[in-house]
């Protein structure tokens, strides 16, 4: 493989923003929730990178001849790789595709085929593009996937702002996570945090089951989240990790009275827990290798959390801490409290119907 843009390339990332950026020529597109990853054809050759700069060809290889017949023979673009269901975007069957077994990736391939949805060119024939403001690539993109359909999709775009907002609302319940503004004078600056992105964002109130350490010291890595279901199991949903090194210690000292000692029962250890609930600590893939050890706490404490959207029944992210919530009773922090949002048809967004 030889082009102008060698793998592997970091792709160019965005900040978090609190409201939707305005300005003259911002451009908006809709925040994909699926793997990142840089595409490199050069003839017949296909590569596919992550966002870590880590190959991911092998894991989609129903891609690779829709690349093939779609792209130019000399081509590097940026994009996302999505799966999408009857309920909108699946990114827990993108997680399975990172399997050791090639006949496991195989079928998977063939029951829950993926999808490429591209936004930025980084590379055509011989030129390196990455110099050009993003308005002169996206207007080279649209030429390149001008007639694509199906597994390879160009991103929609707009520069009306009231249009992201319908975008960010009416697709949150497909699995958008967002909106993203990109300058058009931009270029593209791999690795950097240079677009802006706004996410959805909600509160729910958590019960505090557990913590990790940081380290081997007293300070507190994570704390352990958990929510109750309608029969009475104590679920364990996600952390909240994001703390500073003051505020750590603080917390192993507000929270050692609840630490559970020997011979005291808690939901998520020993025979007297359920073996329904969801617990911390299970081994995958994903973190093999990993301490998932934790100290255990008396589910007496409960704690405001900020998170996007839910995967499943647990938080689809790490969630950010708020406040703890002394006025509320743990045994009623439940699924109930938090909102469910109606899946969206995601076709609408390349296919919009015609306006009146």
């Amino acid at each position: 493989m030889r082009l102008p843009v060698m793998p592997p390339v970091a792709p160019m990332l965005a900040s978090p923003v609190h409201d939707l950026p305005l300005g003259e020529g911002l451009l908006y597109e809709p925040k994909w929730d699926g793997f990142r990853t840089i595409v490199f054809r050069d003839g017949d050759e296909v590569v596919l990178t992550s966002r870590n700069e880590r190959p991911l060809t092998r894991y989609f290889p129903e891609l690779i001849e829709p690349l093939r017949s779609t792209l130019p023979d000399r081509v590097v673009l940026d994009g996302e790789i999505v799966i999408v269901g009857p309920q909108g975007l699946e990114f827990e069957a993108l997680l399975e595709r990172i399997h050791p077994a090639a006949s496991r990736v195989e079928q998977l391939s063939r029951s829950h085929p993926a999808s490429l949805v591209a936004f930025d060119l980084l590379a055509l024939d011989e030129d390196d593009v990455m110099s050009e403001p993003f308005s002169a690539r996206r207007a080279r993109l649209e030429k390149v996937l001008e007639h694509t359909s199906g597994a390879i999709r160009l991103t929609p775009a707009t520069e009306d702002p009231e249009l992201a907002r319908e975008w960010f609302t009416r697709f949150e319940g497909g699995g958008l996570d967002g909106v993203l503004a990109k300058r058009p004078e931009l270029p593209y600056r791999p690795g950097e945090r240079v677009m802006a992105k706004l996410k959805h964002e909600r509160t729910a109130d958590c019960v505090v089951g557990g913590l990790r350490r940081q380290g081997d010291g007293p300070a507190v890595a994570s704390l352990l989240l958990g929510l109750y279901d309608d029969a009475g199991t104590l679920h364990h949903v996600g952390v909240a990790a994001s703390f500073t090194r003051a505020r750590r210690l603080e917390l192993a000292d507000e929270l050692e009275g609840l630490v559970v000692g020997p011979g005291e029962e808690h939901p998520w250890i020993g025979p007297a827990g359920s073996a329904e609930g969801r617990r911390p600590g299970g081994q995958t893939r994903w973190n093999a290798g990993r301490d998932l050890s934790f100290v255990p706490l008396r589910p007496e404490k409960v704690c405001e959390v900020a998170y996007d959207h839910l995967q499943g029944d647990r938080f689809r992210h790490a969630t950010t801490f708020r406040r703890f919530r002394d006025d509320r009773d743990p045994p009623s922090c439940t699924y109930a409290q938090l909102e469910e949002v109606r899946p969206a048809e995601l076709d609408l967004l390349f296919n919009p119907p015609p306006s009146s």
